[in-house]
């Protein structure tokens, strides 16, 4: 009775991981199935969980690069924004929470304060006066409207100065004993110690940068210099969709960021720990 007792929180937490499994998979392989169904098929036959006839029109149509859905071309302006994106990110958020967490200023902790307190506002607040300042800029239309955007993003340097909170001081103090300035006890003793959580905040930024589908369409209306997300709504038209095109399209978009994750899985993990990677 004592074991049965044990197993049942298992149990229950078992069927409900199995349970949001299937939520999550269910959508995808029927978008999968569907991406492999004619346009005719798709809007003539109703509910069909497998096609009627297996065709691979709509990845040819989509991979062969024309003047109007150069699919490939997007692709590869999206990965180099968002691979770009990524590593600015880590530069200017590792750098922002090493001076909040551990050099000494006056206003240091009411400046962080007010930092935080930005996140009250929502994101779409700034879509205006941030469009005024890439067009001031004259990088509308260009890569640096989506790379340079959001790379001081608070909640990251947040999430990396709690992170090197945990580090214990003593590092710092015995490097300085050694005649180490503040860049070399950055570059050598901290950062290094930062890599689980700068591997977490890499993927979020990447997947982040990758996903967006608003801003990109706001400062890109040149198709070439497109990302994928806001490219892919020109398959839908002016007067009709595309369903089957569109999802080809959709699942070509999620190859990196999947493969992202298979590879990233561990980091992710560790992270739920800040101080995970740090032995006192």
């Amino acid at each position: 009775m004592k074991n049965k007792l044990l197993s049942f929180p298992k149990l229950v937490a078992f069927l409900f991981l199995l349970l949001m499994a299937i939520i999550w998979v269910v959508p995808l392989i029927w978008g999968l199935v569907t991406s492999f169904k004619g346009d005719m098929e798709f809007k003539t036959i109703g509910f069909k969980f497998l096609p009627v006839e297996w065709v691979t029109t709509n990845y040819t149509s989509l991979l062969v690069d024309n003047d109007s859905t150069p699919l490939l071309h997007w692709f590869f302006n999206s990965l180099i924004i968002s691979v770009v994106h990524t590593l600015l990110v880590l530069i200017v958020v590792s750098m922002a929470a090493f001076a909040y967490g551990r050099l000494h200023f006056k206003g240091r902790n009411a400046l962080f304060l007010f930092l935080m307190a930005t996140m009250m506002f929502p994101g779409v607040v700034n879509l205006i006066p941030l469009y005024k300042i890439v067009d001031s800029l004259g990088w509308v239309n260009t890569y640096w409207a989506a790379i340079v955007p959001g790379a001081a993003g608070v909640f990251n340097i947040f999430l990396v100065r709690q992170f090197m909170v945990n580090i214990p001081i003593e590092f710092d103090e015995a490097a300085r004993i050694d005649g180490a300035g503040d860049f070399q006890i950055f570059f050598r003793v901290v950062l290094p110690l930062l890599r689980p959580i700068l591997m977490v905040v890499a993927l979020f930024s990447f997947t982040g940068s990758w996903n967006d589908f608003l801003w990109p369409s706001i400062v890109f209306n040149d198709i070439e210099k497109m990302p994928i997300t806001s490219g892919l709504q020109l398959l839908q038209g002016m007067y009709t969709a595309q369903p089957t095109l569109l999802m080809a399209g959709a699942l070509i978009a999620i190859v990196p960021t999947f493969i992202l994750y298979l590879f990233a899985q561990k980091y992710f993990l560790q992270s739920m720990s800040l101080s995970a990677g740090v032995k006192g």
